[in-house]
């Protein structure tokens, strides 16, 4: 009972340091990270929109939830639940790993697995649901090791809030599985059932993604310890304003201590998980050394852009690092504070860090557009991609407050990523050009022109698109259900048979 107490207060207290900033009223707005209270149901929402469905299902989910509550108090308890979910997970892990119930190898790998570079610099940038999966790959490969197909559909489906956090839950869940062949399609299959609300827009000509930014989204050097130690070390995210003052002043080199120090617990450790992390840190590598491949790649290969931001994938390389601090910890009360020790002082500084995260009041101006759109698209022929508001830069929040035409067009430290929003730019072009027929013909039924509302009629765009993307998002939320109506199928037949 004291030991799992212990184990309990510890994680509270890993993910509380983390998440404490959410407990403030208002809306979620830092940097990638913008969910309001009342999202508009759009065709960019539910995936079908003009630029590449970066958040299918997320913002199909948070529209939805949000005519009913609050979406963003459903973005906190999602964060919050993935972060006990994934410290139960990395301690099942511990278990699993050193074969016991010892406190120490629990309490090293949750400390890894929830407090580490990564998760902090993610959460700064604002990628929540990338965090949430971040989280949840040390509990996905708990349970694709131990065959627990419960909790496997349950890791990929809160995963695959995002297409990259579904990418790398099924590559966890399909590589800790091939011990176990008839568990591998089953892994393959669930996973294919939570991509859909992605992959179907993208194989029905949906917008590919940007053809630039191989290396301004490449990984970065952090002080001391160069780009290779700043991955090593699970950090090394590409943009430099979300990296704590504390990498910044030479505590990533702690990052490389402990990874050195976890390099002693390898032969003992699952070879997937291994295999996984090598894999984590070959992309992340390969993407740095090789930019003129991965510039190529990105204008050549399709679905090469899921590798643009390749530091994410160090994140592969979670669930062996806890593997690997459970087993070093194993027996050894000393490494095991070494270890844990060591991953605190990788960022000491993560509360203050996460401070931005502070939510802030949404401007009544949106709600008041959002109910003039009535939903119908909106062209700002003013708007940017990335704007300042209340002193942060934000992805735009009126991109999801209402149906917005997206400007597309995106610039990271001085390099054309993404290029602008064709439809944008018709629409725009068209509206200067005085021809209102040629905006309309483009879909869009308001225009905001120096502040001023101008509607030209029309009504919203709900044909096939809107409702397949309503359906698969609908068919997303319904993976739970439809798992537990399968298995206990079985046992009810069971039991009318006898």
């Amino acid at each position: 009972m004291i030991r799992r107490t212990v184990l309990t207060a510890w994680s509270v207290l890993c993910v509380g340091v983390l998440l404490w900033p959410l407990v403030g009223a208002g809306a979620l707005i830092q940097r990638d990270m913008v969910v309001l209270p009342h999202p508009a149901l759009s065709l960019s929402a539910l995936g079908f929109g003009d630029l590449p469905a970066r958040g299918a299902p997320q913002d199909g989910v948070l529209a939805l939830a949000g005519m009913l509550v609050d979406a963003s108090v459903l973005a906190r308890l999602l964060l919050l639940l993935a972060g006990l979910a994934g410290a139960a997970g990395a301690a099942a892990l511990a278990r699993h790993v050193t074969g016991g119930d010892r406190l120490g190898p629990q309490l090293a790998a949750v400390t890894v697995t929830i407090a580490n570079p990564f998760v902090v610099e993610r959460l700064v940038q604002g990628h929540w649901s990338l965090v949430i999966t971040a989280w949840l790959l040390s509990g996905i490969a708990w349970a694709a090791l131990t065959g627990n197909l419960t909790a496997l559909t349950a890791g990929l489906w809160a995963a695959s809030l995002t297409p990259s956090g579904a990418v790398l839950g099924i590559a966890v869940a399909v590589a800790c599985s091939w011990h176990r062949p008839r568990q591998v399609p089953a892994a393959a299959g669930i996973g294919l059932l939570v991509t859909l609300p992605w992959l179907v827009p993208a194989l029905l000509g949906g917008a590919g993604t940007g053809a630039g930014g191989a290396t301004a989204f490449a990984p970065r050097a952090e002080h001391l310890v160069g780009t290779a130690g700043a991955l090593l070390g699970l950090g090394g995210i590409w943009n430099g304003t979300a990296v704590p003052a504390s990498r910044s002043a030479g505590f990533a080199v702690f990052g490389v201590l402990l990874a050195v120090l976890l390099a002693a617990g390898i032969r003992r450790c699952p070879r997937p998980l291994l295999i996984l992390a090598g894999t984590g840190f070959g992309i992340a590598l390969g993407w740095w050394l090789l930019p003129g491949a991965a510039t190529w790649s990105l204008a050549h290969v399709p679905g090469a852009g899921l590798l643009r931001d390749a530091q994410k994938y160090v994140v592969l390389a979670v669930p062996a690092f806890a593997a690997l601090a459970a087993l070093v910890a194993d027996r050894r009360v000393l490494l095991a504070g070494a270890v844990i020790l060591l991953a605190v002082l990788q960022v000491p500084d993560a509360p203050r860090a996460v401070g931005v995260l502070q939510p802030v009041p949404a401007d009544p101006a949106w709600t008041r557009l959002a109910e003039v759109a009535d939903g119908r698209d909106v062209l700002i022929t003013d708007a940017g991609t990335i704007i300042t508001y209340r002193g942060r830069t934000v992805v735009d929040p009126r991109s999801k407050a209402l149906p917005l035409v997206d400007p597309g067009a995106l610039r990271v430290d001085g390099e054309l990523t993404d290029a602008p929003n064709p439809r944008w730019v018709r629409g725009v072009e068209s509206w200067r050009g005085g021809d209102t027929d040629g905006v309309r013909a483009a879909g869009i039924g308001v225009v905001v022109d120096d502040g001023a509302v101008h509607d030209l009629g029309g009504s919203p765009r709900r044909d096939w698109r809107w409702w397949l993307g309503l359906g698969l998002t609908g068919s997303w939320l319904a993976v739970p259900v439809l798992t537990a109506v399968l298995r206990r199928a079985p046992a009810v037949r069971r039991t009318a048979r006898l």
